[in-house]
This record gives structure tokens, sequence and C-alpha cells, in this order.
């Protein structure tokens, strides 16, 4: 979503790396309360930008599927079976025989879907519309095209986790309008 907060994702063979810029538009704000990166299951973690109400709404979907499909099947859920469901939900406004709780327009948020699973360290985009790609690393929110071609130029595939969540730090700092600091960003890590 092009008007949100930036984040970034990278995925490297030793985790996935995700990192959010926080928008403290008020000094009465409280910065804790600004949550961008929530944990969906054990395993999986998930960084937003855009309407954070909409996120929530997919964000208890994401939870509620990995922990039906613990119950049900004993084991946790992949990434890309936990971005899939968000996803169809997603795709599901404006329908007429939709569920109930299905919306009457699109969901204004792009998320960044990054953990471990058994094919190792993963990181999924959705877009809006609930289109989801996988990638290796990936920029979101108002400033993702200068982000996206800073990660361009610094991504490979050799990258260490620590070398991720120090990039993804230093491309917060480039494109943030804020000058940086330890209330105003938001990161977490994934190992194995």
């Amino acid at each position: 979503f092009q008007l949100g907060s930036t984040a970034i994702g990278i995925q490297t063979s030793e985790g996935v790396c995700l990192a959010v810029e926080k928008r403290i538009t008020s000094p009465l704000m409280e910065p804790s309360s600004i949550e961008k990166i929530v944990e969906i299951d054990s395993h999986i973690g998930c960084a937003m930008s855009g309407l954070i109400a909409d996120a929530k709404t997919l964000i208890d979907k994401a939870r509620v599927e990995t922990q039906n499909h613990w119950f049900t099947y004993n084991e946790t859920m992949t990434v890309e079976s936990v971005t899939q469901a968000v996803s169809n939900l997603a795709l599901q406004f404006g329908e007429e025989d939709a569920d109930p709780g299905a919306m009457s327009r699109p969901f204004g948020v792009a998320l960044l879907f990054g953990g471990v699973d058994e094919k190792g360290p993963q990181l999924f985009h959705m877009d809006p519309s609930g289109t989801f790609v996988q990638c290796d690393a990936r920029a979101i929110g108002s400033a993702s095209e200068g982000a996206q071609s800073s990660l361009q130029e610094v991504y490979h595939k050799s990258m260490t986790l620590k070398e991720a969540i120090k990039s993804s730090l230093v491309i917060l700092k480039q494109v943030m309008e804020e000058k940086l600091n330890a209330t105003n960003i938001e990161v977490t890590a994934a190992p194995p």
C-alpha cells in the first residue's frame, strides 16, 4: 500500500528479517502501542503497511488458520500456506455469496509474511488485492520504490541474517522522513 509506513523483509539462508518504520504522528502517542510487526505463529511473523484495522482482520484470519492446522494435523503450517489462506480472504471482497466476514471493498494493506518452515526461511509479499509472491527481499509502503532499489543493490544470496538486519536498518534510515531512533522502528528476525 503506497501511503503506509515503509517495511522491509529480507530472506537469508540463516532466517528472515522484518524491519518497519513506526510513524509517530504526535508527541502524545505512545510508540510502544504502534504494532507494525506481529507474530502469526511461533515460526511466522508479519510486517504490515497501510490500514492497520484492515491488517488486524487478516492477521486474525492467519492466526486462526495456523491454530486450526496445528489441532487438525499436529504440525505447523508453512509460510506459503498461511499467506494463501490470507490471500483467499482478501480475494473475497465484493462477492454476493461470500461468507458474512467478507469485506465489501478490498483490504487497504500490504503484508510481508516471513518465517522458517520445513522448506527453510521463506518471505512472501501480499498486496491489497490478495495477490502474493515469494521474494528474496522486498520493500512495501510509501518509500518502497527507493527502498526496493537499495535492496537490489545490497542483497546477495549468501547474506547473513546479521547483514540483513543491518542492511534493512541502513535502508530505512535512508528513506525515512524522521530521524531513525529506538522508538520509531521495529525489527524482528526468525532464525531456523
